[in-house]
């Protein structure tokens, strides 16, 4: 059972889109479905017990949120040939994925459908075995839910093996695209801000600028270098690189500089019209190769979301 309170920030927000906040890689997907089944309930400030709560409902001051979700997290993953899976690379050793905006990386809940994990293991059930989990069948990476692009995904022990300590230490080229809030941003450059879980709102992560952050919050090491690309009107297309990257590392490092992502409201992104999600995209993951795994390049173009918005 999770529990958490809702802070000022969150009032007068919808509850599912907290809940979604909280849950980190969940996904909307995932939390329509726990608040289908009836595992999200609301203790309203003042009462004695909490109530079923539905996905519409907006949170007060002093409401308390709680989720089954321990259950949910045990279940390992179903195949189902149905899902989405489009692939850009396939060999007998790994496969790469493009996955859309929207859809979850790997299920929650026992019995959930639609994942890329879902996919995966329908087409490819030797990655049953293989994997950081049994709802991560073969996936040496994860992207959040509202995150296009490429996936990386093994179909041998020895290639999970390989690539998931390769991309630890930062020996596997993955390269993005944005979109971020336009204005003073150099040409090229790196960011190099740590990062910890946010000490008030467990969504975000925290970009450690000033040293007394990072003696409090003793965050981890993140590093994330640019090439802006192209001005679009107010914003910029821009190439992104992170060898490591962490949960929400280039959307909090954008933010932190003062050019948050398009369409990224929990980072203060402007909206604009015709995006429904946060612009970023996995573009590119380049493996140079060696005695246990050759090298394979796989590419993905900009969404058409994206796209509309850099030819308009």
């Amino acid at each position: 059972m999770k529990k958490f309170e809702v802070t000022d920030a969150d009032i007068g927000s919808r509850l599912d889109k907290i809940v979604v906040a909280q849950l980190g890689g969940l996904g909307r997907a995932g939390v329509k479905k726990l608040f289908e089944q009836g595992r999200v309930r609301v203790l309203r400030a003042g009462h004695t017990r909490p109530q079923k709560a539905s996905k519409g409902e907006t949170a007060s001051q002093g409401d308390v949120i709680e989720v089954d979700f321990e259950e949910a997290a045990s279940g390992g993953t179903v195949p189902d040939a149905d899902a989405p899976l489009s692939i850009v690379l396939e060999r007998d050793d790994l496969v790469v994925i493009d996955k859309p905006a929207g859809q979850p990386s790997a299920p929650i809940d026992p019995g959930e459908r639609g994942t890329v994990a879902n996919a995966v293991l329908a087409r490819y059930p030797e990655t049953k075995a293989i994997g950081f989990s049994a709802r991560e069948p073969g996936l040496v990476h994860r992207l959040d839910t509202d995150t296009s692009g490429l996936l990386l995904v093994a179909r041998t022990l020895l290639a999970f093996e390989t690539l998931s300590r390769a991309l630890k230490e930062g020996r596997i080229d993955k390269r993005y695209h944005l979109l971020c809030k336009g204005g003073d941003l150099p040409e090229s450059g790196t960011i190099e801000i740590p990062l910890a879980p946010h000490p008030k709102d467990r969504r975000r992560v925290y970009a450690c600028v000033h040293p007394r952050d990072v003696a409090r919050y003793s965050p981890r090491p993140a590093i994330t270098h640019y090439v802006r690309r192209l001005a679009c009107g107010d914003l910029w297309l821009v190439e992104a690189r992170a060898a490591k990257a962490s949960r929400h590392q280039i959307r909090a490092h954008f933010a932190a500089i003062g050019h948050p992502l398009a369409g990224d409201a929990l980072y203060g992104g402007p909206e604009v019209d015709g995006l429904t999600r946060h612009a970023l995209h996995a573009a590119s993951i380049v493996w140079g190769g060696d005695a246990s795994v050759p090298a394979f390049h796989a590419i993905s173009p900009l969404p058409d979301d994206i796209r509309r918005i850099v030819e308009s």
